[in-house]
């Protein structure tokens, strides 16, 4: 019997004040990424978004390393997402007593840590519970490539 093994770790920022559109520029070129290309493009980065973006970023690694003793160099951004949340309000005095409305949006950010090493499936024997053996289940596609051969039509592409 296969049983599904645990390969992500996410990390999940709430209630940052920050505009959602200005974190997902950020978070847009980290996405699929290395941890360590991650880090070094985080640091490069001149966007205020790129600081608790970065703490996520090396607490879901953290998270990664204690709970599935995985190394740093396995591990992969898989997924990042950036929704709005709450919108602070206040008023701001003005002029001839009125108000004004100033609006502070906040976001969350969730980051998913995948490590690529382990594998995903692993075989679970009934017989003797305490041994436990990696399995990958894997599916093999075969895809025939053909090329377009400019020379056998005459030199001439068909436009159909």
């Amino acid at each position: 019997m296969l049983k599904k093994r645990k390969t992500t770790v996410y990390a999940l920022g709430q209630y940052i004040s920050m505009s959602a559109h200005k974190a997902r520029r950020v978070i847009d070129q980290i996405r699929g990424r290395s941890y360590e290309e991650t880090l070094i493009i985080l640091e490069l980065m001149p966007y205020r978004a790129c600081y608790p973006i970065f703490k996520l970023v090396y607490s879901a690694a953290a998270s990664a390393s204690y709970n599935m003793d995985s190394n740093e160099s396995n591990l992969v951004i898989s997924k990042a997402e950036v929704s709005e949340g709450t919108i602070v309000k206040k008023l701001k005095p003005r002029a001839r007593g009125r108000s004004f409305p100033i609006k502070r949006p906040t976001c969350h950010i969730s980051i998913v840590v995948k490590d690529i090493s382990l594998d995903e499936y692993i075989e679970v024997d009934f017989l003797d519970p305490l041994r436990w053996s990696k399995k990958r289940k894997s599916k093999k596609k075969y895809t025939a490539m053909g090329y377009h051969n400019m020379c056998s039509n005459g030199g001439v592409w068909d436009k159909k």
